[in-house]
């Protein structure tokens, strides 16, 4: 099986020393490299989430860059009805220092993750994933492979469940291709 990666239309919120959003939201098209249309299902992480495996957060991907993982608990995973929802807490180090100053100005370009598919359907140029195996979720700091993504950086506290924020909202929409 082939580890793949995708970058998503989601939101990233800067909370202290957290970050928070969505890593993948369910029934959102993507186009991958021209070659067909992927959308992820409902429920595609929960095998991942159940089990005893343990899922990184880096920045673009890269295993020298580790922002938090589930097995120190410094990373945190649901499924919720929208996707999959994430919430780290930023390390300081110079990677956590330079994402959390980044997601602060909007300037981090979205979310991707890192998996392997365990059940798709395939339908001409279309697939849907409907299981995977998560490896990893990646703060991306320039373009997901998802067009239209959304980042948010919030300056004061986290109201209620991905949905108030106060004070200063920096929003950018990534360029299209």
């Amino acid at each position: 099986m082939t580890t793949e990666r995708r970058g998503l239309p989601i939101e990233i919120h800067a909370k202290g020393r957290k970050l928070e959003g969505y890593a993948a939201t369910f029934g959102t098209e993507a186009r991958i490299a021209d070659r067909f249309t992927e959308t992820i299902a409902a429920g595609a992480f929960a095998a991942s989430l159940a089990g005893r495996g343990d899922v990184l957060a880096l920045v673009d991907h890269d295993p020298g860059r580790v922002l938090a993982r589930t097995r120190s608990g410094s990373l945190r995973l649901a499924e919720d009805t929208r996707g999959l929802q994430f919430e780290l807490d930023v390390p300081d180090t110079q990677a956590g220092r330079d994402v959390l100053a980044l997601a602060e100005r909007g300037d981090v370009g979205g979310m991707s993750f890192g998996f392997t598919a365990l059940d798709e359907n395939r339908d001409g140029d279309r697939r849907e994933l409907r299981a995977v195996q998560l490896h990893e979720i990646s703060v991306v700091l320039a373009w997901p492979a998802y067009d239209g993504t959304i980042v948010n950086a919030r300056s004061r506290q986290f109201l209620g469940p991905f949905a108030a924020y106060a004070d200063r909202a920096l929003r950018i929409m990534e360029l299209g291709r």
